[in-house]
């Protein structure tokens, strides 16, 4: 069978083309230009090489020819560009970084919710069965039986399949999911018109973080695939254009293939932002909530304490429910430290901005309505450890306690 290890010029990739946060890295990969191999975790090297060392069954997971194994899309990105800093996927203007980051928590983070659902809320579901049996059977089984292949995707659909509620997707929620996602799908496809990539002319982590779910779920899986290429062909059309590894684009020949001079943004973006923070906000106030009543209800909160109410190592833990409202419903559903964790790459670029950068991000802020998301700080921080979530040290964070979320909204 063949050897899965990374080589010394060739990353090794452990992912899958139905996965969400595959896809995210696996553009990285193309974009930035780094020669990778891909593997799906029924290889039976991945259960005696690399789970023991993550102790989950998760992707992506990255190899590097180093001997590193990078897990978390997020942290796989930022441990590749300290590695290899050029061309860099990350603004080294001020404000820019910040809204890069932005856009990468809210695609990897609060876009979860439409790309689940328009893979497992009925009618989706039965309506591309065939496709999801064969896509998930590619993960379980490795052989020429299509009749196995397809009973192994099966029973991986038994589980993945019932996750929908617990992140907010029911029949009463699904008509505010759609709105809110047709609404992105405009403002993007209008903002693919005037330029390539979410930035300008040159891709950046935002891209990568928006292509988590836009592409396996909503991009691939036939359902909202036929949807997107309908409504948002130039949405369709940056999916594409993430798959190649050139970054300059013939259909924009007079851009030029670099992010905007002096800090500055695609007017076009704008709109997408104020649709991240009218959607987003009432999701990231909760979930702060949470936490810190969680860390209220503790007995001691040392550091590395796990950021979870289960003693598993979960690929997304949770610290009990949270509700919170979208456009004209109430979400339910389990809350997820990951967004908060996520949502900090930003927020803690944003503090740490001179007077000039603030400036210019407050009246951006002030025109999207952000200000009240990018004022949030957690009272303690959190951060990864041995790929998995726990509290960071009380000095890393200096929280106002105004700022402090003490009730869900």
């Amino acid at each position: 069978m063949t050897d899965t290890r990374p080589t010394a010029d060739c990353h090794t990739l452990w992912g899958g083309a139905l996965s969400l946060y595959s896809g995210k890295v696996r553009a990285y990969l193309i974009k930035k230009g780094i020669r990778y191999r891909e593997f799906y975790t029924g290889h039976p090297e991945f259960q005696s090489r690399v789970r023991p060392i993550v102790r989950l069954t998760v992707t992506p997971i990255v190899e590097t020819p180093d001997g590193a194994v990078l897990q978390d899309s997020t942290e796989i990105i930022d441990a590749l560009e300290r590695a290899l800093p050029t061309p860099s996927m990350i603004p080294a203007t001020p404000v820019q970084r910040v809204i890069a980051r932005l856009l990468d928590a809210y695609g990897t983070e609060h876009l979860l919710l439409p790309a689940m659902h328009y893979r497992w809320a009925e009618p989706h579901r039965s309506a591309q069965l065939p496709f999801l049996q064969a896509e998930f059977g590619r993960i379980a089984y490795l052989g020429p039986d299509r009749q196995a292949r397809n009973a192994a995707g099966a029973t991986m659909m038994g589980y993945f399949g019932n996750l929908l509620p617990s992140i907010g997707g029911t029949p009463e929620t699904a008509p505010a999911i759609e709105a809110a996602y047709l609404d992105l799908l405009e403002c993007l496809d209008l903002h693919f018109q005037q330029v390539p990539y979410l930035l300008g002319g040159h891709p950046s982590i935002a891209d990568f973080g928006f292509m988590a779910p836009l592409y396996a779920h909503l991009g691939r899986d036939p359902e909202p695939a036929r949807l997107m290429s309908l409504r948002a062909p130039n949405v369709k059309r940056w999916i594409e254009r993430m798959n190649l590894a050139a970054i300059a684009d013939a259909e924009y020949p007079d851009l030029p293939p670099a992010f905007p001079d002096d800090d500055q943004l695609p007017p076009t973006l704008e709109p997408v932002l104020a649709l991240l923070f009218r959607d987003w906000t009432p999701e990231l106030l909760a979930n702060a909530a949470r936490y810190e009543s969680w860390l209220r209800e503790q007995p001691a909160v040392a550091a590395g304490l796990p950021v979870s109410v289960s003693s598993r190592r979960l690929v997304h833990p949770t610290l009990g429910p949270i509700e919170y409202p979208l456009r004209d419903c109430t979400i339910r559903r389990n809350s997820a430290p990951q967004t908060l964790w996520h949502f900090e790459q930003a927020a803690a670029l944003a503090r740490a901005l001179d007077d000039d950068a603030r400036q210019r991000l407050d009246a951006l802020l002030d025109r999207v309505g952000g200000q009240t998301a990018m004022r949030l700080q957690l009272s303690r921080p959190i951060v990864r450890r041995d790929h998995q979530l726990v509290v960071g040290e009380a000095d890393d964070a200096a929280a106002a306690p105004e700022n402090l979320p003490r009730t869900a909204p």
